[in-house]
Formats: C-alpha cells, structure tokens, sequence
C-alpha cells in the first residue's frame, strides 16, 4: 500500500506545483499587460515569473491561450460595470457611469485597452466576453435613447471610439494633469447628449 499512497502522494504534488505555475504565470503576464500592452514578449513575462519558458508553453501553448486567461477577470469587470449600469434607474447616469467605469479600466489596463479596440488578440474566452459586452452596451444605449438624452444618431459601435479618443488624451496629459479621466469622460457623455429641446413659445 505504501507505494501506491507514495505514487498519490507526488501526483498530488505535481498538480500543486502545476496550479501554483500557472498562477505565477498569470499573474506575470498580468502586470505586464497593464503597464507594457499585450505584445510583451512571452520571456519577459516568464523571467517575471521565475519561470521557464517551456513551463509557460506547456500551460499556454498560444499567445493568445495566456491572453484569454490574463484578461477574462478585465473582462469581467467591465462587463459587470455595463450590467450595474442597466440596473441604475436613471438611463442616463447610468450610461455615464459606464464610460467612467469602463475608461478608468482602459487607463488602469493597456492590455484589456488593446483588447477591447481591437479583434486582433485573444480567442475564444475573449470572444465570448465581446460578445456579451457587445449585447449589453447595446440595451445601456438603446436604453440611454428611450429613456434619457442620449442621442438618436449615437450607436454602440461609438463607444470605442469615444474611449479610444479620451484614452489618447489620458496618455497626451498623464504628466500634465494626472488622474483627470472622470472628467474627461463626463465631457465624452455630455458629448453625446442631445441639445436641450426648447419649450413651446420660449426664446431661442
């Protein structure tokens, strides 16, 4: 019997260390991703990791298997972010806060950033995740529209490049004037808004 709860014992170990592996991993590629995008190259984020790059590959054998891993818990937020968002009463405010929420995740993160802006990296996990983003930013504007000031004329393909323009200006004024982003996302939601009707009979 020794042998055999022996045998147990080091598979057991074995997948402790695989676990513990693939989280140092993750949380190497993480960091970088954040501060560096979602090219850094795969040896500089197993060097952070302490690890080789053969464990790397044996746990992620594409970019884009390490991408989906790394960048689903972003997604998740932002997707949580567009759901809190249909949940607020008031339309409006909650499409603010949305853009607000979702640019302090651009800003915080360049790899979901890099994601979000384009269809180039990740895959299925990834995939998915725009997919239900997509259909909720849908409802916040459609929403938005029925409900508050957002324009008619406003779609939700708009919303990238509402936060790619604020996410350009962020990086132009880090060193100038950090930390403005609720500003300038109060400035891209009032954009969008529709002028304010005149009532019948006042003045222009």
């Amino acid at each position: 019997m020794a042998p055999v709860a022996t045998a147990a014992s080091s598979a057991t170990g074995a997948r402790s260390d695989a676990r513990r592996n693939r989280a140092r991993l993750i949380g190497a590629a993480r960091e970088l991703y954040a501060t560096q995008g979602i090219e850094v190259p795969v040896r500089e984020i197993s060097r952070r990791a302490g690890l080789g790059v053969a464990t790397l590959y044996r746990h992620f054998p594409t970019r884009e298997d390490l991408v989906d891993a790394v960048l689903e818990d972003a997604f998740e937020e932002l997707v949580a972010a567009a759901t809190r968002a249909l949940e607020d009463p008031d339309a409006w405010a909650g499409f603010a806060g949305f853009l607000e929420r979702a640019l302090a995740l651009h800003a915080r993160n360049r790899g979901l950033k890099d994601v979000v802006e384009t269809r180039a990296h990740g895959r299925e996990r990834a995939e998915e995740m725009r997919r239900r983003l997509r259909r909720l930013v849908g409802r916040l504007v459609a929403r938005a529209q029925a409900e508050g000031p957002l324009r008619a004329d406003f779609a939700p393909q708009d919303i990238p490049l509402l936060l790619w323009g604020a996410d350009r200006v962020l990086e132009l004024t880090a060193d100038v004037r950090p930390g403005c982003g609720g500003g300038i996302s109060r400035s891209c939601s009032t954009a969008s808004a529709q002028p304010p009707r005149l009532r019948w009979g006042s003045r222009p």
